[in-house]
C-alpha cells in the first residue's frame, strides 16, 4: 500500500499548476511534504508577482491534502519565488496596512478565551530567552493567574525539553483543535510535540509562519489570563507576523549585558515599536556569576548593559537573573527553578520580574528592578 506521503502527492497532482500544462507536482512546485501522526505540511512555490493569484490552487491543494484518508490536518502554505534579475513585488497591503509581505495579512484578531498576549524576544539567540519566557510564565502562573505558553521557535523549539514534556504529543480534540499539554500549571503548545527532536525543520518562512498560526489559533488554550508567546530569536518573517496578526498585549525583550546582544535587543525594540506593540521592558539575563566556591562576584559578560540601555531607549528596565548553574541544570532536566523551588533565591528575580510586568499592564508605578544576589 503507498505511504501517506505518495497518497498526498498523488492527491497533488491532479491540481494543474496555471500557465505549464502540468501538475503542480510534476512542475516542481510541491516542496518536500513532511508527514507525522496524520499532519500533513507542505508548500506551493509560485511567481512573486502572480502570488495573489496562486490562492485557489493554494486552498485546492490543501483541500486535496485533507481529503486523503488518514490524514488529519494539512497544512498548506505558498512560497513566492523571485525571478533571476527581477525585484521582488509586495502584494496589496491587506486591512489597510503596508505589510511588506508577498503574502496578504489577515487583521489582528483576538484568541478566543485569551484576555492578555506576551511576547519574549531577544535580538539574537543564545541569550537565555527561552529559559526566561518559561519561568516567567510560572512567576505568573504563581500570581495566580491561568497561563499558557505558546513555543514560536519553529526552527529551535525548546520548550518541551524545559517543560519536561518531550516526547509527548497533544491530542486532537472533538472539534478538531489540538490540545495543549499541561505542566506545572501551564498549558503548552510547540511544534516540538509534533516533530521528533532532533529533526531539523528546513521550512520556508511562509510554511513555518503557516504552522505557527494554525498552533496559536487552532489550539484549544481555553480561558487565560495570560499567553506567553516564546519568540524565535531576531527580526524576521515569523516575528514580524506575529506582530502584525497577533493582537500582542506587549513585548519583554531578553539581552545579555555585551554590547553586541544589546545592539540586536536594540534591533528587536525597535521592530516592536514600528509595529505599535508596547514594548514592556528589558530582562538582563546572565547579569554576574557568583563563585559557588569562593563567593566572588564575577561580571563575565559586563553588567549593567541592559538597564542603561532601556534608560537610554526610554523602556523600563525589569530586572536581572544571574548566570547561575542551578538555572541551567533545572532547565535541561525539564524542572524548571520557579515550579520546583519556588521558595529560592533563583525563583526570586523571575517573581519579581513578573511583578514588574504585571504593574505595567495595570497602570501601577514601577517598582525598582531587582537585584538578586545569589551569595
Amino acid at each position: 500500500m503507498p505511504s501517506l506521503k505518495d497518497q498526498v502527492a498523488a492527491a497533488l497532482s491532479k491540481i494543474t499548476m496555471p500557465g505549464t500544462g502540468k501538475d503542480i507536482v510534476a512542475a516542481g512546485a510541491v516542496s518536500d511534504i513532511y508527514e507525522k501522526d496524520g499532519k500533513v505540511m507542505l508548500s506551493i512555490s509560485v511567481p512573486s508577482d502572480k502570488a495573489s493569484r496562486f490562492e485557489p490552487i493554494r486552498a485546492a491543494a490543501e483541500a486535496a491534502v485533507k481529503s486523503v484518508p488518514g490524514v488529519v490536518k494539512a497544512t498548506v502554505a505558498l512560497t513566492a519565488e523571485v525571478a533571476p534579475g527581477s525585484a521582488p513585488r509586495q502584494a496589496p497591503p491587506a486591512q489597510g496596512h503596508d505589510h511588506g509581505h508577498s503574502h496578504a495579512m489577515p487583521a489582528k484578531n483576538a484568541i478566543p478565551g485569551v484576555k492578555s498576549i506576551i511576547a519574549v524576544a531577544s535580538g539574537k539567540g543564545g541569550v537565555g530567552k527561552s529559559t526566561t519566557a518559561v519561568n516567567f510564565a510560572l512567576a505568573l502562573a504563581a500570581r495566580g493567574l491561568k497561563v499558557g505558553i505558546l513555543d514560536a521557535d519553529i526552527y529551535g523549539p525548546s520548550v518541551p525539553r524545559l517543560m519536561g514534556l518531550s516526547g509527548e504529543k497533544p491530542e486532537m480534540g472533538e472539534d478538531r483543535r489540538l490540545v495543549p499539554l499541561e505542566n506545572y500549571g501551564l498549558k503548552v503548545m510547540s511544534i516540538g510535540f509534533l516533530v521528533d527532536e532532533e529533526t531539523p525543520m528546513i521550512w520556508r518562512a511562509p510554511m513555518a509562519v503557516s504552522a505557527l498560526t494554525q498552533m496559536l489559533r487552532e489550539s484549544a488554550w481555553g480561558d487565560l489570563d495570560v499567553l506567553v508567546v516564546d519568540m524565535p530569536p531576531g527580526t524576521g518573517d515569523v516575528q514580524l507576523t506575529m506582530a502584525q496578526q497577533v493582537p500582542l498585549t506587549g513585548a519583554v525583550i531578553v539581552s545579555t549585558p555585551q554590547d553586541l546582544a544589546l545592539l540586536d535587543a536594540r534591533r528587536g525594540v525597535a521592530m516592536f515599536q514600528k509595529v505599535e506593540v508596547p514594548v514592556l521592558g528589558i530582562v538582563e539575563n546572565m547579569a554576574y556569576f557568583v563563585c559557588p566556591n569562593c563567593g566572588t562576584h564575577h561580571d563575565i559578560f559586563g553588567h549593567g548593559g541592559a538597564a542603561e540601555e532601556a534608560r537610554r531607549i526610554g523602556v523600563p528596565f525589569l530586572g536581572e537573573v544571574p548566570l547561575e548553574m542551578r538555572i541551567r541544570e533545572t532547565s535541561d532536566a525539564g524542572l524548571p527553578v520557579v515550579a520546583t523551588e519556588p521558595a529560592g533565591p533563583h525563583a526570586e528575580s523571575y517573581l519579581a520580574i513578573a511583578g514588574r510586568v504585571l504593574d505595567a499592564l495595570a497602570g501601577k508605578p514601577q517598582r525598582a528592578a531587582p537585584r538578586i544576589v545569589i551569595e
